[in-house]
């Protein structure tokens, strides 16, 4: 009777360190008030690097007079602006070291396609 084989060895890919070397986006998503932004307030005092939910940002700049591209008043526009917003996130997250944690992000805008009336992917 042959001896029994025993299990191949995993390799260690590497440490918690080797891993923030990396460029390691996370999008934090849920519904609002799910306490996106209290976790990343809470991960940015830790020292980590964090970018805010472009919607919010749209609308506190429409409010301020910078656009009308706020929601409830053109979503094809908020749709456009928070796309191209995140598209600028991910660009500037690029040269910033370890995990870069968002607060929603690019993966959230095609939502606003379908909320959008009479607005598709091909008019945004």
């Amino acid at each position: 009777m042959a001896a029994p084989r025993s299990a191949p060895r995993l390799k260690r890919a590497g440490t918690h360190a080797d891993a923030c070397r990396v460029n390691t986006f996370v999008v934090i998503s849920g519904c609002s008030g799910g306490g996106k932004s209290t976790l990343l307030a809470e991960l940015a005092r830790r020292g980590h690097a964090t970018m805010p939910e472009p919607g919010r940002r749209i609308v506190e700049q429409a409010m301020a007079g910078d656009g009308d591209a706020l929601p409830w008043v053109d979503m094809a526009a908020f749709a456009r602006r928070a796309i191209a917003l995140s598209l600028a996130d991910r660009d500037a997250a690029a040269g910033l070291p370890g995990p870069v944690f968002f607060d929603r992000g690019l993966v959230d805008a095609p939502w606003h396609f379908g909320t959008s009336r009479g607005a598709t992917a091909s008019t945004i």
